[in-house]
């Protein structure tokens, strides 16, 4: 075998040496190391020695998500992008072309579930688990797995129907940044100077729906922007608990996020050390492509990198074609050279930080091995927070919890009583505790279990045949085709129904679901999975009582997947999608062999209990690139519900989903407990707040709807239009903001403030006595929310502004102390463009929900007093207070928002004081047509005010060509509301009154 370079280049210094030794000269000393890889030396330092070393191509590779080794130098190879949502979840291999790899670590709640907790301590310590998993995996493989994190994501979760709503922590900034920053921190460690794996926010900003996520665009008003999206990053970011951002693949206000001039300030000026920006997957490409927003791609990566991406995560592993448009844009002076370096710093900082250029022993986080990788240890944290995530909803007349000495027979029944499922974002389960196994186990030989999956077992019989479809026994699965006269196990399916007519069918022949191959259905599938989802099927009952098999899954809607989709069965017998509509598909009699219904109420009768799980499956009720349609329980779920629930009056539901159920009356099951995917350890958590070893203690971070009837668009991101959230919403919910039983009950009383007034640079502290006036130990969430009594603008109708959980023995009771920083009731001004702290008095309530406040004490807040509008300077028009038929868009590709005018529209900009009267009005404005639209300025009211004076423009040449228009105005003096009409379409830059 042929030794290696290493060992014969020191076989050639031995050589040399001895040649020199034999000379009579003195022996060479070794030399020093370069200064990049001297740590006593500042790090500005040593990354710009290490960038006057590289070659300009060496400069522009560093720029793609995969950047190559230098041998030259002894610097390998640095991946960004190792996902770790909930766990150490996947990677990409640059060996296997990009081929995805799935982790087999500790996997641990959904991340909204560990926002529900509404424990940061714990949150840390998870995170920090997971950043040591990082470390074990990085330690097998550093080429795979990657030490710069993709988590968490912080985008609010503002609507139930986003299909990442489990991705997410909760509808409220304040509650996110604190979960975000302990995940982050966690993830980090503890260390000053070294970093044990480095996180990165997802998705800035405004990100919210995966329906044409690269192409739509989030309008979102100044005020909301600032007081709302902004705010979830901006805490973990201050904090110093992230070292990357991810911007989306949406547009906000007319610009894709991927060349946000936020990228280059805002975000940097938030974070106290460097920041690594990243892109997500192709968004660089979707620039040209999807966006359309510039023509070449040279042109875009070079907008991008001057807006503040550093990582060009783009045509996977393949980063040539960055490094081609990066040197084209250079040559064209589209980019300087010191672009490139500054995306480098950026890239090198949080390198240089994580103690890739350090010598060996130095970093103590390079100690860690693949043996903490689902360790014991983890293994407690991932119960311990499966536990805690655990939202108690309903439990009347004491249903819960359950006496295991006394109950003697349990059923446990339902879709998901036997099966955990992962989602796109977790690893694969290193073990599996069920339900069924956890309340098994804990029942112990005490009592029976009985169990039923509660789906209908079916059999399927071509009607022109009479033959039965049959599935292959082979455990890698087969074709399915016709070929039996009667129904055995081989004919056999169960049947799940997921809601929206999405169905699932899993053979009896093999266990495996049926999955979409070739055009062909094969029974494969140890669970749904993948990017599009080929597990998913619909069963369309037609007129004439048959039924036919259409194939649902997410690349139905593609344009290049072709109009077949229902099922033939061939002259050979083998099934396929082969026909174009239900009238040319072969129809079918579906036969119930076994009623799902039936069977779990024979479980249920003369059971001491009946446990009914139900809820959702991770890749088909909504998650990336799949938005829900219905936040509703599945119908065959429900009727279960109601049967078990009619059979045996002591019926617990545990529902187990990612997102708000909302649409069925919960008030007639006597205990109902809500859990998302909580990972490996979700059936023994299930079985520990069940049976009340643990007092559950989980709060909502969402608002639970009645129904999907009152939701409004998704596409409208103005929660103070939409009224959603708990901020705004004015109807009654299902369940509301931060709500949660407990096996105990807590009294709150003796609310006190320290002071009842305070400048804006002052710190309130609020004290409430908290006792547990119950039988049980358990723990409270103390919430404090602020309203504001009189304001300027409108608005929340109330804001959490600080969270205390509290541990109390039966009896005891303990001070609570909340602090709120006056400076935290800032709101953006659009009169001036600036945060404010409005004087007046604000209402300081605390309480268990943001709808159970049990007390309220006034402050009084000395800060600003708003001054009336000055439209007499130049007022961007984005600055409006109200609004209606416009949009906003970009006023200029790199920078800038403008209003974009429609027949109809309006925007108001209240409390202007006209003094003795403008004399005329003053815009800058663009229209890319020629028709022209007349902009008509009115005061007091949008339809019936008084008009002031109108303007007519008529094409300037371009979106992006503006130009000055002016108009005189009849004389109105002091203080009004001034509207800007529009009849047409016409974008505003700017105005004034002169």
């Amino acid at each position: 075998m042929r030794p290696p370079l290493s060992r014969l280049l020191r076989r050639g210094a031995l050589v040399a040496l001895a040649v020199t030794l034999s000379a009579g000269a003195a022996p060479a000393l070794a030399a020093p190391p370069p200064p990049f890889r001297d740590p006593a030396r500042p790090l500005a330092a040593r990354i710009d020695d290490l960038l006057s070393r590289l070659t300009l191509d060496e400069k522009v590779s560093l720029l793609h998500q995969y950047q190559p080794a230098i041998p030259r130098l002894g610097i390998g190879m640095f991946k960004t992008g190792t996902e770790a949502l909930h766990g150490v979840a996947w990677s990409t291999d640059y060996a296997d072309n990009g081929a995805v790899v799935t982790a087999n670590g500790t996997v641990f709640p959904q991340a909204l579930g560990l926002a529900s907790t509404w424990d940061p301590a714990l949150i840390k310590q998870v995170g920090g688990a997971v950043g040591q998993e990082a470390r074990g995996f990085n330690a097998e493989n550093p080429s795979l797995w990657g030490l710069n994190l993709w988590a968490p994501v912080v985008n609010l979760l503002r609507d139930p129907r986003w299909g990442r709503n489990e991705e997410g922590y909760s509808e409220d900034p304040y509650l996110t940044g604190q979960i975000s920053t302990a995940y982050g921190k966690g993830i980090q460690g503890d260390d000053p100077r070294y970093l044990q794996a480095a996180p990165t926010l997802k998705h800035y900003l405004a990100y919210n729906n995966e329906t044409d996520r690269t192409t739509s665009d989030s309008m979102v008003p100044p005020k909301i922007l600032h007081d709302y999206d902004e705010q979830a990053f901006k805490p973990a970011l201050t904090a110093g608990a992230a070292n990357g951002v991810m911007p989306s693949y949406n547009l906000v206000n007319g610009r894709p996020n991927t060349v946000s001039p936020d990228l280059n300030t805002v975000l940097r000026k938030w974070a106290p050390h460097d920041l690594a920006v990243v892109s997500d997957a192709g968004a660089p490409s979707n620039l040209v492509d999807s966006e359309k927003y510039y023509p070449t791609k040279a042109e875009a990566d070079a907008a991008a990198i001057k807006a503040g991406l550093d990582s060009f995560t783009d045509n996977d592993t393949n980063g040539s074609i960055t490094a081609a448009a990066v040197k084209e844009a250079l040559s064209k002076g589209f980019l300087t050279l010191a672009d490139v370096e500054n995306a480098d710093r950026h890239l090198l900082s949080l390198r240089f930080r994580l103690g890739e250029f350090d010598p060996p022993g130095s970093n103590p986080y390079a100690r860690i091995t693949p043996a903490v990788i689902n360790s014991p240890r983890h293994q407690a944290l991932a119960r311990k927070a499966a536990d805690e995530q655990m939202v108690l909803l309903r439990n009347n007349n004491g249903a819960l919890p359950l006496n295991a000495a006394s109950t003697k027979k349990i059923a446990v029944v339902g879709p998901l009583s036997d099966t955990l499922y992962t989602d796109w974002y977790s690893g694969s389960l290193p073990y599996r505790v069920t339900p069924l196994q956890g309340i098994k186990e804990r029942l112990g030989t005490q009592g029976t279990v009985a169990s039923a999956e509660g789906v209908d077992r079916i059999a399927l019989k071509n009607l022109g045949t009479g033959k039965y479809l049959t599935a292959s026994a082979d455990p890698a699965g087969g074709k399915l085709a016709e070929a039996a006269t009667t129904a055995g196990p081989a004919q056999s399916f169960d049947v799940f129904d997921w809601g929206a007519g999405k169905n699932t069918l899993r053979t009896v022949a093999n266990g495996k679901y049926l999955s979409y191959s070739g055009g062909a259905l094969v029974n494969n599938a140890q669970q749904p999975n993948g990017w599009y989802v080929q597990q998913q099927l619909r069963l369309d009952a037609q007129a004439d009582g048959s039924y036919v098999l259409e194939y649902a899954g997410n690349e139905v809607t593609e344009s290049w997947f072709g109009k077949n989709k229902y099922a033939v069965v061939g002259a050979d017998g083998t099934l396929t999608f082969s026909a174009a509509d239900p009238a040319r598909a072969t129809k079918f009699g579906r036969e119930v062999l076994t009623s799902g219904v039936g069977s779990a109420v024979v479980a249920a009768q003369g059971a001491d209990t009946a446990v009914v799980v139900v809820g959702s499956m991770p890749f088909i009720n909504g998650r990336e690139a799949n938005d829900r349609t219905s936040t509703e329980l599945a119908p065959a779920q429900q009727a279960l519900v109601d049967a078990v629930r009619k059979a045996n009056p002591h019926t617990v539901v545990v529902l187990e989903n990612s997102y708000p159920t909302t649409g069925w009356d919960t008030s007639g099951v006597p205990g109902l407990l809500w859990t998302t995917h909580a990972g490996q350890e979700t059936g023994h958590a299930v079985a520990d707040v069940l049976f009340g070893d643990v007092n559950p203690s989980g709060r909502l971070t969402q608002t639970w709807y009645a129904s999907d009837a009152g939701l409004p668009n998704m596409l409208d991101y103005d929660i103070s239009k939409t009224g959603m959230t708990y901020q705004y919403y004015r109807g009654a919910p299902l369940f509301p903001f931060g709500y949660g039983l407990s096996y105990t009950d807590f009294r709150y009383s003796r609310l006190r403030i320290d002071r009842p007034a305070v400048g804006a640079d002052g710190t309130i502290a609020v004290d409430v006595d908290v006792t547990n006036t119950g039988g049980r130990a358990g723990a409270d969430v103390v919430q404090l929310y602020s309203s504001a009594r009189d304001s300027r603008v409108q608005q929340p109708l109330k804001q959490l502004r600080a969270f205390s959980r509290v541990s109390l023995e039966p009896g005891q009771t303990k001070t609570v102390r909340l602090s709120v920083k006056a400076s935290d009731l800032a709101f953006w001004d659009v009169t001036r463009g600036k945060p404010v702290v409005e004087t007046g008095v604000y209402d300081f309530s605390v309480g268990r929900s943001a709808a159970d406040l049990a007390q309220t004490r006034p402050v009084f807040v000395t800060g600003e007093r708003i001054p009336a509008r000055d439209l007499g300077r130049d007022t961007p028009a984005e600055n409006f207070d109200d609004y209606q038929g416009i949009t906003l868009t970009d006023t200029a590709k790199a920078s800038g928002t403008s209003v974009a005018g429609a027949a109809g529209g309006w925007v108001a900009f209240k409390d202007a004081d006209l003094g003795r009267g403008a004399a005329n009005f003053t815009a800058s404005v663009s229209k890319a047509d020629s028709a022209p639209a007349r902009i008509t300025v009115r005061i007091d009211d949008p339809v019936r005010g008084r008009v002031l004076g109108a303007v007519t423009v008529g094409g300037t040449g371009g979106k992006y060509t503006f130009q000055t228009v002016s108009a005189a105005l009849a004389r109105a003096t002091g203080l009004h509301d001034v509207y800007l009409e529009f009849d047409g379409p016409v974008t505003v830059s700017s105005f004034r009154l002169g």
